[in-house]
């Protein structure tokens, strides 16, 4: 199947009161184990590329390529979005777009309001020529992300992503309600209030970053108030990381990857396949 958009996928997920996952790929075994559980799961997928996993796995058309190529040798048929996560400007939304990307997210939600819409409408004007799908963010996420870094949470202005909403024509909103980036220090707290409300005004489906360490309970709150996409980076990489020490710790003479970076890949896909489990996507390809 070819790559798609995450439009129709997250309007589907919104009418079916489900999330579809979007898991960041920072290697070849990610990419491997996220479409294998996507896969087995049935499940529509997104696949996040941060700018800097995207230079470091050599560019953005070498992530296009090689996603293109594990979906051909893995068979896989349900539908994947390649998505730009947290895109810093129109010029690195377009060096995605014009790679082959389906999504982009342009993260302008640390300037100016006005200058947001300005570089959020420039962004939408490209993408949708091309097909592509456009996610924004207002407010502040908590946490850092490779190049993003945000000192505390604001939230978001319910007001505000009306008007984005209606100025930009974005497909899908990442209003900042109280979850960070990286692992929790306590219990979320996330706005519920401020989600329905935003939810109901935009009439879109919503992004919630940082969705590791979420209880459940609030995952269904959230998807049930119009979230449709949940972003997970940081526990597949504790998951990983956590297979990659004990295979060595076990065996101190190992040096060939492909004897932990395999066990690991495992790990990263019974995380997704758990992950797609909880947010409702599993069989909905």
């Amino acid at each position: 199947m070819p790559l798609v958009s995450m439009t129709k996928m997250l309007q589907d997920a919104k009418a079916g009161s489900y999330a579809v996952g979007q898991f960041n790929i920072n290697n070849l075994e990610y990419v491997q184990a996220i479409l294998q559980a996507a896969e087995e799961e049935k499940s529509p997928v997104i696949l996040g590329v941060s700018e800097g996993a995207g230079r470091y796995m050599g560019g953005y058309g070498v992530v296009v390529a090689m996603v293109k190529a594990v979906m051909e040798a893995q068979g896989t048929t349900v539908p994947v979005a390649i998505h730009l996560d947290h895109g810093s400007s129109f010029e690195q939304c377009a060096k995605a777009i014009h790679a082959g990307f389906t999504s982009v997210m342009i993260d302008a939600s640390h300037d100016p309001f006005e200058e947001n819409i300005a570089v959020t409408s420039k962004v939408v004007e490209l993408a949708h020529f091309h097909g592509v799908s456009v996610e924004a963010e207002l407010g502040t996420v908590g946490g850092q992300e490779d190049d993003v870094v945000a000192e505390g949470v604001i939230y978001a202005d319910p007001k505000e992503c009306k008007e984005l909403v209606e100025r930009t024509g974005i497909d899908t909103l990442a209003p900042a309600l109280g979850s960070v980036h990286g692992p929790y220090k306590g219990e979320p707290n996330l706005g519920f209030k401020e989600m329905e409300q935003i939810g109901a005004e935009t009439g879109l489906p919503l992004v919630l970053h940082g969705g590791t360490g979420i209880p459940t309970k609030d995952i269904q709150k959230a998807i049930s108030l119009g979230t449709s996409k949940i972003n997970v980076n940081t526990e597949n990489q504790i998951q990983q990381t956590k297979v990659v020490r004990e295979v060595l710790a076990a065996n101190p003479d190992m040096i060939d990857p492909r004897k932990y970076l395999g066990p690991s890949r495992d790990a990263i896909k019974e995380t997704v396949i758990g992950k797609m489990r909880e947010f409702g996507s599993s069989n909905k390809a």
